[in-house]
């Protein structure tokens, strides 16, 4: 039985973790600002294939069933425009429909290579973000391990170790509960699907060599191995026959990875290493290109992703070690990401009233309120406050402890002489 001094304790502990989910305000759309990196949902329930922000996401289609895509750059919000058919409650000014955003099937709820939907009672592999199209791959798409069975029980249903049983497994092993993946996630710092790689000079130019690995095999029966890492681990490991990019389910990963270890280091050789202020004019310094790379990337572009598709696996400190020469500057053309450290996502403001009780709130709101308003309101409440105190009384008189269901009992009395007079 939950007591009087246990539900106000509830509450206190609800309020708490209402201020720490949503430290931010929601009041104001992105709209108005423009294209910019920012964090975008998708309203499954309005059924178009749009994004909105994360403040409309909230005040606007906060009882709609809703899909976050995690950030997207050069990104404007769609609920103020034509484009949506619910209107937007924080820029009521009805706009015409963005044409500077992209679209991928990642708006028909759509991600990784195989083209999966979300199923999160299904999903137990982490999912990685392109760091180029923005799209999200599952481990087994990258060839990085076996696909579970889509079958298996998510991890939510899992038995999970304690602290201390935690504390003594290995720490490479998956948090799903999976053997690691061929290439963890703590040796390299960004990700590039072979799409995308494909259609930037430099990293073809880069990939399998030191510090940008890229997940091959020698022929079509062979084990995956990693290309481009140091010697030490160039060894191959088995990760099982190729995944069937034609079937799996996906799951938004628990962690999208902004925030990796410091501790990583960059396993390159020095002569690398390239002077960010070079001039188009210098030397191209960018290493020989890895002819067996160069291989894998040409079957994948015909057709034939039996040996690699072609992603790429950046180590710490690759945006220091590109070359910038006539032949290689113009790759980061339109293309900032490449440049940028970091690349800057917006954060809306801070709230003001995170953190205050339910208490507090209440009175600010009183305080807004016109004079004769605030008296009625005042009234009212102290009537409530007489009223169950006179409530409370025999409880008190004769030691019965206050039930969740007393109190629940009190205010259905109370609806019901309002509702008869």
């Amino acid at each position: 039985m939950s007591t009087l001094p246990d539900i106000l304790a509830s509450q206190t502990d609800l309020e708490a973790q209402a201020a720490e989910a949503l430290p931010h305000s929601f009041s104001h759309c992105t709209y108005p600002l423009g294209e910019l990196r920012q964090s975008v949902y998708l309203c499954l329930t309005c059924a178009e294939p749009r994004g909105i922000c994360s403040a409309c996401s909230i005040a606007c289609h906060g009882d709609h069933e809703q899909l976050e895509l995690f950030p997207k750059r050069d990104f404007q919000c769609d609920c103020p425009t034509h484009a949506l058919a619910h209107p937007c409650t924080l820029h009521t000014i009805a706009e015409a429909p963005n044409v500077g955003n992209s679209y991928g099937q990642n708006f028909r709820g759509l991600f990784c290579r195989c083209s999966r939907k979300y199923e999160a009672e299904k999903e137990r592999e982490t999912m990685i973000q392109c760091l180029a199209c923005e799209d999200w791959f599952h481990e087994s798409c990258l060839n990085l391990r076996e696909r579970p069975d889509s079958r298996e029980p998510s991890p939510a249903q899992i038995e999970q170790p304690t602290e201390d049983e935690a504390a003594t497994e290995d720490d490479d092993a998956s948090s799903s509960g999976l053997p690691p993946p061929l290439i963890r996630d703590d040796e390299y710092d960004a990700f590039v699907c072979g799409s995308c790689v494909t259609r930037v000079p430099v990293l073809r130019r880069y990939a399998g060599t030191p510090g940008v690995r890229i997940v091959v095999r020698d022929s079509d029966t062979a084990i995956w191995r990693v290309e481009g890492a140091p010697e030490s681990e160039s060894e191959p490991v088995e990760v099982g026959d190729e995944a069937d990019v034609a079937t799996g389910s996906k799951r938004t990963r628990a962690e999208d990875g902004a925030d990796e270890s410091d501790a990583k280091r960059a396993r390159v050789s020095p002569s690398l290493i390239t002077d960010p202020k070079a001039t188009p004019t210098s030397p191209c310094l960018a290493p020989p290109p890895n002819p067996l790379a160069t291989d894998i990337m040409t079957r994948h572009a015909n057709g034939d992703p039996s040996r690699g598709a072609g992603d790429i696996f950046l180590a710490d400190g690759w945006r220091e070690r590109w070359c910038r020469c006539s032949s290689c500057a113009p790759s980061f053309d339109f293309r900032s990401y490449l440049l940028s450290t970091p690349e800057e996502t917006y954060t809306p403001p801070p709230d003001p009233d995170a953190g205050l009780s339910l208490e507090a709130l209440g009175m600010r709101a009183l305080m807004g309120l016109p004079r004769a308003q605030a008296i009625d309101s005042l009234r009212a409440f102290n009537e409530m406050r007489d009223g169950l105190m006179d409530y409370l009384r025999p409880f008190a008189a004769e030691g019965r402890v206050v039930g969740e269901e007393d109190v629940r009992a009190f205010f259905e009395e109370k609806e019901r002489q309002r509702g008869g007079r």
